[in-house]
């Protein structure tokens, strides 16, 4: 039985002996010799210095990380705010301002006037024009996180065709003509009651979110608490209202986290906040920015432009306002029916010299120069439709004598047709008898009297026998506009504006169907003009508008439809420590923002 045991006996007695020698050794202070590794060496990390420790008697410190800046963007403007709904935004200027960094449309326009997508994706046009399919985007999340999708698109246009719609009866008259439907949430059709290649930039006009205003009437939307609490999907939303005695005195804006998901939010928008300042007067507006407490502040006035170039804190941006000064033919005046030859119109122009013009009646030595500048197309510079001179092989040229030379042609021609009519001596002197209707702003007046200073001189040059007696009609605004839209008037100075129109379509000014009921306030009645706009209306892919507006644009210089003269200059004037704003294409006050994701405040 032992033997069976021996080797586990044996094992035994060795554990015994060796953990007596153990303890023999520990307490006669021996050490065992450490064991030696036998894997390959392990590299060893730099010495690093040690972090100090806190002794237990000491008082703890408590170390802070500075949080990062935030740039504040403060910008004044002139007014109140009333609603921060884009479907009242061209109401109100301030509203506009503000709204269009906060909501955005199915399109946008870039730099050059172009239409782009925002909200959609893509669209494609039906042969006949008629019908437009828009995919939208699908990655697209309201402030409050909802995703946005095509019942936000249809409730919008719903209450834009609603009879009770509160806002521009334009915009409800033209959307009414519009059918829209919701394919699926990401699909939406529109269909048209005749082609429009300018339906894309109509598209521009921000959408609102159905979710949060569910429910609500075209009636009950202007009373809304939503119109000072507004979600959007632009690049910033709305963080807080000062108000002050009832008014609002200032409106902050923040960067949207939900505009950071998506592709283009996730880099630029270095400017996090935006402050809008408002104040009652111009005169407030420089106060702030001398007292340092504005970095910009955006103009469309002429008379408020040599203040802005005065100022020493903020430095100038100069764009085009999307208005043109025309002086404006009534074609439709027995008085003046000469008006109807494109030789006497063209005698006219040859005999203008709008440098001159724009010299002595917008240069203001405070500005640093000229408020307005020579317009030479009846399309806005910038646009991608603009074309003058080599382009066209089209000029307005200054030539008195030649201009006396077609008027006194012109003058003899008339004076055989009244021979023939009314029995008169053919000999009998021919008076250019009439007079320039404008408004009593001094520079308008100004700009008037100069342009009879020099057609009256026409007639005083050799070979001439014909009279010229023109004269200036200065009246108030309100008598002005009467006049103007009742077509009371030899010869007009007005300023047609395109205010929110990225699309070059100037077919409401120009087209013979446009008068009278319409902007085609001089009756002009060319069919060759006419029918450039109806084609480029029509070529709704795009294919040859260009085309189009180039013989648009040729022919109207080429009969001096009317006399293109000036345009006003857009002035913003920002702090010189921010840096990358870049003015390109303004339909609207609010574009000036279109380059905001590359701005930046030192």
């Amino acid at each position: 039985m032992l033997k069976t045991y021996r080797w586990q006996i044996i094992a035994l007695l060795v554990s015994i002996i060796l953990f007596g020698v153990a303890i023999v050794l520990r307490f006669s202070g021996t050490e065992s010799p450490s064991l030696q590794p036998t894997t390959p060496p392990i590299a060893q990390q730099p010495e690093t210095t040690s972090e100090p420790t806190t002794s237990p008697t000491s008082t703890p410190q408590l170390i802070q990380q500075s949080p990062p800046t935030v740039i504040t963007y403060r910008e004044g403007l002139v007014g109140e705010v009333k609603r921060l709904n884009p479907l009242f935004a061209d109401l109100n200027p301030v509203d506009a301002d503000i709204t269009a960094l906060i909501f955005e449309g199915l399109t946008r326009v870039n730099a050059f006037g172009e239409i782009e997508p925002a909200l959609a994706k893509n669209w494609l046009v039906s042969f006949d024009g008629l019908e437009y399919v828009v995919q939208l985007r699908d990655d697209v999340l309201w402030h409050d996180g909802v995703p946005f999708t095509a019942q936000d698109v249809v409730y919008t246009i719903d209450l834009l065709q609603s009879p009770d719609f509160p806002g521009s009866d334009q915009l409800n008259t033209f959307w009414r003509t519009v059918e829209v439907q919701a394919i699926d949430p990401y699909l939406i059709r529109f269909r048209l009651a005749q082609p429009l290649a300018s339906f894309p930039d109509a598209l521009r006009i921000g959408i609102l979110p159905y979710h949060a205003l569910e429910g609500t009437t075209a009636a009950q939307l202007a009373n809304h608490p939503f119109n000072l609490d507004p979600i959007g999907t632009g690049a910033y939303q709305l963080e807080g209202l000062h108000i002050d005695d009832g008014t609002i005195k200032q409106v902050d804006l923040r960067v949207a986290p939900n505009f950071r998901l998506r592709p283009e939010g996730q880099t630029g928008y270095a400017l996090e906040r935006i402050s809008f300042r408002i104040y009652d007067t111009f005169d407030a507006i420089l106060t702030a920015i001398s007292a340092g407490e504005l970095d910009a502040y955006a103009s469309n006035n002429r008379y408020e432009r040599p203040a802005l170039m005065g100022q020493t804190r903020l430095i100038p941006y100069t764009g085009y306002e999307p208005t043109i000064g025309f002086l404006v033919f009534n074609w439709d005046r027995a008085n003046v029916s000469y008006f109807k030859e494109a030789r006497v119109r063209q005698a006219l122009a040859l005999g203008l010299n709008r440098d001159s013009i724009i010299e002595r009646n917008f240069f203001d030595p405070q500005a640093g120069g000229n408020v307005a500048v020579v317009a030479n197309s009846p399309l806005l510079p910038l646009s991608w439709a603009y074309s003058y001179g080599d382009d066209i092989n089209a000029y307005w040229v200054y030539d008195p004598f030649r201009a006396a030379t077609e008027l006194q042609t012109a003058s003899e021609r008339i004076a055989r047709a009244n021979q023939r009519q009314n029995e008169t001596d053919a000999t009998e002197l021919v008076s250019f008898t009439f007079a320039i209707l404008t408004r009593d702003d001094p520079a308008l007046v100004g700009v008037a009297q100069e342009i009879a200073a020099q057609w009256n001189q026409l007639s005083t040059l050799p070979d001439t026998t014909f009279q010229m007696n023109i004269t200036v009609d200065v009246v108030d605004a309100e008598t002005y506009y009467t006049r103007l839209t009742s077509g009371d008037f030899d010869t007009v100075l007005v300023e047609l504006s395109q205010e929110g129109n990225a699309d070059p379509d100037v077919y409401a000014f120009w087209h013979q169907g446009q008068y009278p009921n319409g902007q085609n306030y001089g009756g002009a009645n060319d069919t060759a003009i006419s029918q450039a706009l109806e084609l480029a209306r029509q070529d709704v892919n795009g294919t040859n508008r260009a085309i189009h507006y180039n013989n648009f644009q040729r022919a109207f210089i080429e009969r001096a439809v009317a006399l293109p003269l000036y345009i006003p200059l857009f002035t913003y004037a920002v702090n010189p420590d921010v840096t990358g704003i870049q003015i390109g294409f303004i339909g609207a006050s609010s574009d000036r923002f279109m380059t905001i994701r590359d701005w930046r405040m030192e």
